[in-house]
């Protein structure tokens, strides 16, 4: 080889691995309704104890995280917002690179409550604004009637005021069923970016996935491996998920983990995905995704599992005397 061809080489390998260092950083990213991108893959902080969140997030930032999901009833921005400071503080990263989504509580649906909210959600960020503020649930605390009161016209009014002020870049929705999501068709000037529901393959939502798409709605997966560590909390059988066997023997087939595999498919299926860990080896494996991927065999054996049950069912919102009387109710299926 002549010294031209040795540096031509040479060049093209610092090239393609600069690429592939620079892919790692933040990873693929989704076009939402409104032509903003999000990181696919983001960091979920629900069930993330006192002094674990901070050394998560910062853990993840530094691994090329560049999507952070929290919530107001998550109980923990405060000290998202430390990390925060401390990132941009060290130079490890801006906050124009971050994509930072935070979700409206159920007591804070009145019109008038939600500016309050998301204020005292950025206070505790440290931050100036959000990418993505959800309207968490269709719940509103203490409503009784057949109707939501208020309603999520009202409530949606207050996020397109939000988004035209400049302090939530995009909104959306969490925890909506193709029904209530379609409805908003009639009121909403600016149609939610994203609905954020919970996906794997023992609850996959095909025909959400679908309506979600026909409305121009992109779908976030959260309690992507199943939410095990909030079975006792709510009475599930999460921890069935990443032990299904088929899960675990495609594990064995690429040489991932059944985590890996379980982001990978809702990657794959076209989702954003926010696996949560506050475990450093844990949140590098969840992130480690983007230069292998399932076969189309492997891809229809995951989205054929059954029998499909939803883990974060929802019975906590069923009143006897409020609009979501039954299960049913609440997800609009029979």
């Amino acid at each position: 080889m002549t010294p031209r061809e040795r540096f031509s080489a040479a060049l093209v390998y610092v090239m393609v691995a600069t690429s592939a260092s620079a892919a790692a950083i933040g990873g693929p990213k989704i076009t939402l309704n409104n032509g903003l991108q999000m990181p696919q893959v983001g960091l979920g902080t629900w069930k993330s104890e006192p002094g674990e969140v901070k050394a998560a997030v910062k853990a993840a930032v530094g691994i090329g995280y560049r999507h952070i999901d929290c919530a107001a009833i998550y109980k923990n921005e405060e000290e998202v917002g430390e990390a925060l400071t401390e990132l941009f503080a060290e130079g490890v990263v801006t906050r124009d690179e971050l994509w930072i989504t935070s979700k409206l509580w159920n007591d804070h649906h009145c019109a008038d409550d939600v500016p309050g909210a998301c204020s005292t959600t950025l206070q505790h960020l440290g931050l100036d604004y959000l990418d993505l503020y959800l309207i968490h649930w269709p719940v509103a605390t203490g409503c009784t009637g057949d109707v939501l009161d208020p309603t999520t016209e009202e409530t949606w009014r207050a996020m397109e005021a939000l988004q035209a002020s400049g302090k939530a870049r995009s909104i959306g929705v969490s925890n909506f069923s193709a029904k209530k999501l379609s409805a908003m068709r009639a009121h909403a000037e600016v149609f939610p970016a994203v609905n954020q529901v919970e996906l794997h393959p023992v609850h996959r939502q095909d025909d959400l996935l679908s309506a979600c798409a026909a409305l121009g709605t992109h779908v976030t997966a959260y309690s992507p491996l199943g939410s095990p560590d909030s079975a006792a909390m709510i009475d599930h059988q999460g921890a069935a998920v990443m032990v299904q066997p088929a899960v675990v023997a495609i594990a064995d087939a690429v040489g991932k983990s059944p985590a890996q595999v379980l982001i990978r498919w809702a990657m794959q299926r076209g989702t954003s995905v926010v696996p949560k860990s506050v475990t450093p080896s844990r949140i590098e494996a969840n992130f480690a995704l983007f230069d292998w991927e399932l076969s189309d065999a492997q891809m229809a054996k995951l989205s054929a599992i059954e029998p499909q049950t939803r883990m974060i069912h929802g019975a906590f919102w069923c009143n006897p005397e409020g609009p979501y009387r039954t299960l049913a109710d609440l997800w609009d299926e029979v």
